[in-house]
């Protein structure tokens, strides 16, 4: 039998597993990088964080994957990146786990996201022909797994979507096994490119996940190109200078994608720039300073998770949220959902054991845990050997 092959069967036997969870998200900002125990599976599952690093991206690789990530690209670009991103992430493992001395062969599984180029479920594509959902992440496992020499797990979203669903969100498995508190509803609010939450009912039901439309991604997008020597809005401190503009919020609340059924998914491709712009534009609002534009924004990433809230959870929500993602740190944004959601009580996910800022590469790490020697039937992923 080939080694590599029965080092995964031991590893899915195994009664803990070390698993590096890799997370890149539509913000751009680098790569997170989180080393893991997990141990036990399903409800008995526990997951100690033994280190975590976010590898910011130099401005080529930004640029490079802004690129990319675009309607029209060129074939080649896309086919180099998809080895080349994945033998740079492979580099910044390697890095880490120099750092951090833990030596490769110590590792047990990379549970890698990938980096989204482009999301296309069917209510969004709408293309004649084309009945299913569709999205794409580079980064190819097989690489990582070649130069880390670690299995590799990878096409977690790929998987989702052959088998039905829609590639996002991928959430609920995981927050379902770190954080069901019973008798309490838990809502597990991500605050990244795009806003998406899990619903943990306080009777025991199901969880619920849904996107609610962007987060970061516009807000980023205009700090960008007004501020060219920034990337992000910190803390929230432009946001919390400006005020809403009423027209321009309701041109873009009146985007489809509010008044679509839940659940629902959607990414940068239709909360894009062009789509500010064309909101603008029809409300000439081409001219309004950039701590209004980015107070509007703030409301409109609030009121979108806000009507979630409520659909899930009635007129006046009462929940525990607990609050990740690089939006967790934007206090303009926190206190907007506090006033639009007044009864629910808001915290970080850190109050519950996992770093807002690690969760979502701590989230794919325990979806690998489950693939390997989960009972949940999970199918989530591809599996490439080191050789």
């Amino acid at each position: 039998m080939n080694p590599h092959l029965s080092r995964l069967l031991a590893v899915a036997q195994q009664p803990s597993r070390r698993i590096v969870g890799l997370m890149s998200g539509t913000s751009l900002d680098g790569l997170d990088v989180a080393l893991c125990r997990c141990t036990g599976a399903g409800p008995s599952l526990q997951v100690a964080l033994e280190e975590f690093a976010t590898v910011p991206y130099p401005a080529d690789w930004q640029q490079r994957l802004r690129a990319i990530s675009q309607p029209v690209v060129q074939l080649e670009e896309l086919v180099l990146l998809h080895a080349g991103l994945a033998r740079y992430h492979a580099q910044l493992v390697l890095d880490c786990l120099a750092r951090w001395r833990v030596p490769p062969a110590a590792v047990d599984v990379l549970a890698s996201h990938g980096q989204t180029i482009w999301h296309a479920p069917r209510h969004q594509h709408g293309q004649e022909g084309f009945a299913h959902h569709a999205t794409l992440q580079i980064g190819d496992g097989d690489h990582l797994a070649v130069l880390t020499g670690i299995i590799t797990l990878s096409d977690f979203r790929q998987k989702h979507v052959a088998a039905g669903g829609e590639g996002a969100p991928l959430a609920p498995l995981a927050d379902e096994l770190l954080f069901r508190r019973p008798g309490t509803n838990r809502l597990l609010l991500n605050l990244g490119g795009i806003a998406n939450f899990t619903l943990l009912p306080a009777d025991g039901g199901p969880a619920q996940a849904t996107d609610t439309g962007p987060a970061n991604t516009l807000l980023d997008y205009v700090v960008r190109r007004h501020y060219p020597d920034r990337a992000y809005d910190a803390g929230g401190q432009l946001a919390a200078q400006g005020r809403p503009h009423a027209g321009l919020l309701a041109a873009l609340r009146a985007q489809p994608f509010f008044a679509a059924p839940f659940p629902k998914t959607t990414g940068p491709e239709l909360f894009s720039p062009a789509l500010l712009a064309a909101s603008q534009q029809l409300t000439g609002t081409e001219a309004l300073p950039v701590p209004d534009l980015l107070a509007t924004l703030v409301e409109l990433t609030a009121s979108a998770v806000a009507q979630a809230a409520r659909h899930y959870l009635g007129p006046q929500p009462v929940a525990e949220v607990l609050v990740s993602g690089g939006g967790a740190h934007n206090k303009a944004l926190l206190a907007a959902l506090a006033r639009q959601l007044p009864a629910a009580e808001w915290r970080s996910t850190a109050e519950a054991g996992v770093p807002p800022d690690a969760k979502e590469a701590v989230l794919f790490a325990v979806l690998a845990n489950e693939a390997l020697a989960g009972q949940s039937g999970l199918r989530l992923g591809k599996i490439s050997l080191p050789g």
